[in-house]
């Protein structure tokens, strides 16, 4: 009987960073969690060092020798857009002796992987930023720099927040139509009016982390008519769409059966307005196309992609699917 090889993945994004150490028959053996570990964030050498410290948390966690061999380390990132990025990413972490072999790429392919096992399929996260990745049977992948507006990006959880901001600080003083996010937004920082609220954000009084938190109260506020709070969702459904369809149309994947993979935290919240507009929009152009929302984290792509390195099987695949999905991870020092 051959001994089941371990490895390691990793999903890191903006907020948080999971590192699984599992072996070949899909067996979880360390699941670790931190803080985010986008290099555009913290810089390269930040990440490598959480990342290595996070490795290290796994393998107390499964009660393991730093020296024990894994054959495999597949890690994803946010922040890894450009193949320079990616690059990089990769010498640096190939310095670190985790694995015998390793394969980085940007976190969007761990979503993906997670979603479906289908060759042909597109992937978008709509978390804190926004991205989009496809691949087909062929072996061709379609992917975009999402480096924010400067490579023509538009929405995200951060990008609605400051968006239900400016409508709502437009609306009570008039340079903007009424919208009931005026009152929202006060109301969420128990603030009396918007201009309470610029003046706590901008003296500090108000913690500029919060801010995020507008991206829900967007969604509320449209979920109850507000003709601005709904435009601005239907914006966000639009550029959704449009990355979806313009990957699919790269990899001639239009009359094709493909499988899209919705994630991030936007779009895991399932809001109507937003996900029916989705849905119709793809399949307006891509009628066979299956849409899904991934609820498992993405982390599962990851080791799904060691698998696939390793030549395991599916029951394996099956074995990790079901511990990370049942399984909660350790919390590693933040």
């Amino acid at each position: 009987m051959n001994t089941p090889e371990l490895f390691l993945a990793v999903d890191g994004g903006n907020s948080k960073t999971d590192v699984v150490l599992a072996d070949s028959d899909g067996r979880v053996h360390g699941y670790v969690r931190g803080p985010g570990s986008c290099p555009q964030v913290i810089g390269l050498d930040t990440a490598v060092a959480l990342l290595d410290r996070l490795v290290g948390a796994a393998l107390r966690v499964a009660e393991m020798p730093p020296s024990v061999p894994i054959s495999r380390a597949e890690v994803y990132l946010s922040g890894l857009d450009l193949p320079e990025e990616v690059e990089a990413a990769a010498k640096a972490v190939a310095v670190t002796g985790w694995a015998e072999s390793y394969r980085l790429d940007n976190d969007t392919f761990a979503l993906l992987r997670a979603g479906t096992d289908s060759p042909d399929a597109i992937a978008v996260v709509c978390g804190a930023g926004i991205n989009c990745v496809g691949r087909s049977a062929d072996g061709r992948t379609a992917r975009f720099p999402a480096l924010g507006p400067i490579s023509g990006d538009w929405g995200g959880g951060l990008h609605l927040a400051s968006l239900a901001m400016w409508h709502a600080a437009r609306a009570e003083d008039g340079r903007g139509p009424a919208t009931a996010l005026a009152g929202a937004v006060a109301a969420h920082f128990g603030q009396a009016s918007v201009n309470d609220v610029i003046t706590g954000l901008h003296l500090g009084s108000l913690s500029q982390d919060r801010l995020i938190e507008l991206s829900e109260v967007l969604f509320a506020v449209a979920g109850q008519g507000d003709e601005v709070a709904r435009r601005v969702v239907a914006r966000q459904a639009t550029e959704i769409t449009s990355l979806v369809t313009v990957a699919a149309d790269r990899l001639g994947l239009r009359e094709e059966p493909y499988a899209v993979v919705l994630g991030g935290g936007v779009l895991r919240a399932r809001h109507s307005l937003l996900q029916d507009a989705v849905d119709a929009g793809v399949k307006a152009h891509s009628s066979k196309a299956r849409l899904t929302v991934l609820a498992q984290p993405p982390v599962v792509g990851a080791g799904l992609f060691a698998l696939d390195a390793l030549g395991a099987s599916p029951a394996a695949a099956a074995v990790l699917r079901s511990a990370l999905e049942e399984g909660r991870p350790h919390l590693a020092q933040r």
